[in-house]
This record gives C-alpha cells, sequence and structure tokens, in this order.
C-alpha cells in the first residue's frame, strides 16, 4: 500500500464526508468538488487499499469493514492536522511556546513583571520562566543560550558590541527598613546616622553595593562596619524584619513591597541626597532570532520602560 503518500487532507474529508451522506454527489457538492472528480478520488483510495470503502446499493452508499477502519482513523488524523493549525496560529502569533528571561530584581519588579503578567493575560498557554540573578550571571547565561533576553547591566569582562542594546533606565536606591527602625518616619537622614546600624548589602563588586560604597565616601563617612553579604532578597527582609538591619534595594522592589497589595511593613530612609544606580539595559544575543512570543514579551518590557 502507498496510503500515506496519496493521501491529502482533502480526500481524508471527501471519504468521512461520503460516510455522512451516504452520497456521493451529496458529499461533492458538500466540499465543492465535481462529482467526477470524487469519484476518481475515491476510486484511487480502493485500489491503493485493496478493498473498497463502501458497498454500493440502490438507496446510498454504506461503509464496508475497511472503509469503517478508514474512517475511524481519518478522524484522528483530520483532528490532529486541525490541532496542528491552531498549534501553529498560535506560535506564529506569539501566543504559544517557551519564553526564557533573566533580569536583575530592580527590574524585575519595576517593568518585566507587568510585562509578563500583560502577555500572559492575552496569551495563557505561552510558559514563560523568569529568573532573577546579578548581571555577571545573566550574561553568562545568555552567552549559553539560555535566555532569550536578559535586564542586566555589562560586567567590565564583556564587550556590549557583542549583543544587541536597548537604552532602559537608572535605578534609585531605596534603604529598606521596618516601620518600627528609629530612623523610618526621619526626614533628610544623613549616611553618617546610619553607620551604626547592620546592614545587609550585596556582595561587593555589585551595583547597588558599589554606588551606596562610593556614597558614603563621597560623603567622608566610614562605610558600615557591619555588613551581611547577600544578593538574596528574602535574606534582606528576614534581617530588616527581625532587627534594626538596613537593607539596600532598587526603588521599583521598595514600591512593591509597600503597595497595598502586599503591605509589608517595610520604609526607606529619606535620605539627604538620592543614590543612583547606574542604567541597567535590555540585552539580546546578536546572533540569535527571538521566537514570535519572545519578541512580544520584549515589546511589552520596552513599553515599560
Amino acid at each position: 500500500m502507498d496510503i500515506a503518500r496519496r493521501m491529502k487532507p482533502a480526500h481524508l474529508e471527501l471519504i468521512l464526508k461520503i460516510a455522512e451522506t451516504q452520497q456521493l454527489q451529496l458529499a461533492a457538492q458538500a466540499l465543492a468538488i465535481s462529482q467526477p472528480a470524487a469519484s476518481r478520488i475515491l476510486s484511487d483510495f480502493e485500489k491503493t487499499i485493496g478493498s473498497p470503502l463502501f458497498t454500493r446499493h440502490p438507496k446510498g452508499m454504506e461503509l464496508s469493514s475497511a472503509g469503517a477502519a478508514f474512517v475511524r482513523h481519518a478522524r484522528v488524523i483530520l483532528g490532529e492536522v486541525e490541532t496542528l493549525e491552531h498549534e501553529l496560529g498560535l506560535l506564529q502569533a506569539g501566543a504559544l511556546g517557551e519564553v526564557r528571561v533573566g533580569s536583575v530584581t530592580g527590574p524585575a519588579a519595576g517593568c518585566l513583571m507587568p510585562a509578563v503578567q500583560a502577555v500572559l493575560e492575552s496569551s495563557p498557554d505561552l510558559e514563560i520562566n523568569v529568573d532573577v540573578a546579578p548581571s555577571t550571571e545573566l550574561i553568562r547565561q545568555l552567552e549559553e543560550g539560555r535566555y532569550d533576553f536578559i535586564l542586566g547591566r555589562f560586567p567590565p569582562t564583556h564587550d556590549s558590541r557583542n549583543f544587541r542594546v536597548h537604552p532602559a533606565r537608572t535605578e534609585v536606591v531605596a534603604l529598606l527598613v521596618h516601620v518600627t527602625h528609629p530612623l523610618a518616619r526621619r526626614k533628610d537622614v544623613a549616611l553618617s546616622e546610619l553607620t551604626g546600624f547592620p546592614w545587609v548589602m550585596q556582595e561587593r563588586g555589585m551595583p547597588i553595593r558599589q554606588v551606596v560604597e562610593a556614597a558614603f565616601h563621597a560623603e567622608g563617612v566610614p562605610t558600615p562596619p557591619r555588613v551581611l553579604n547577600s544578593s538574596s532578597l528574602l535574606v534582606a527582609l528576614a534581617q530588616v524584619a527581625r532587627g534594626q538591619a538596613i537593607a539596600p534595594q532598587s526603588e521599583e522592589v521598595k514600591e512593591l513591597l509597600v503597595h497595598a497589595d502586599i503591605g509589608a511593613n517595610i520604609d526607606a530612609v529619606h535620605l539627604r541626597r538620592p543614590i543612583i544606580v547606574p542604567s541597567y539595559f535590555v540585552i539580546r544575543d546578536r546572533s540569535r532570532k527571538l521566537s514570535r512570543a519572545a519578541e512580544r514579551l520584549l515589546t511589552e518590557v520596552l513599553e515599560r520602560i
């Protein structure tokens, strides 16, 4: 038999329609083809199979045993073709597939997650994976093909010319404290007033840690002596909740935590001068073409920057 090569979805539809109407003429009319063409298609299939698909009677056509088996499988095949067409349509529209994104903490809270929520509202079947990590780790994994794009900064060891870079924005540092902290309600706080408290900060070399320490140096104030080193927001919040620790995070993180929907007992020290982190970027591999789904999420992210 040579069924697989000769079979087309339109031919299967014809045979199913004949089984439904029990009339070759009615089936041909329903599918907008001529009766001779329909008769030829049916005859070719029966020759290929080596058995009649229908038993002809004066009042119509009834399925033979071979025809019943054919119809049963034809329904499955056409159902799978329809499913394939539907999935391809969703993929082409960016409503199906998988997107992997990495981000540093601030942009993840400020613009990435709102963009993810907007995409998933219209495309709930899309699978989106979001990781939060330092820029050095994000860049490395972007190079390895783990991410479609990232939101972060370029480490000194990397050449930005190897990537497609979309400009983003700077971050303002918020010094998070518990609402019961002695400095929570104060205005115009000087850095010199902060050194006596415990801190939990990102490891040395991380952007927020760098600008915080630079701010102390610029004012001639010693950097805090009691520092727990951790890039984990969870660790930072645990320290803030259980004592008088100060945790520098981005303004976006602070806004998320104090928003009414979450309502954490968090405040920020109101500094005399703001501390600014250099710009982060939306970065993608220059050599890789994004899927339609990844392009949709990237567009949503850029609209929020």
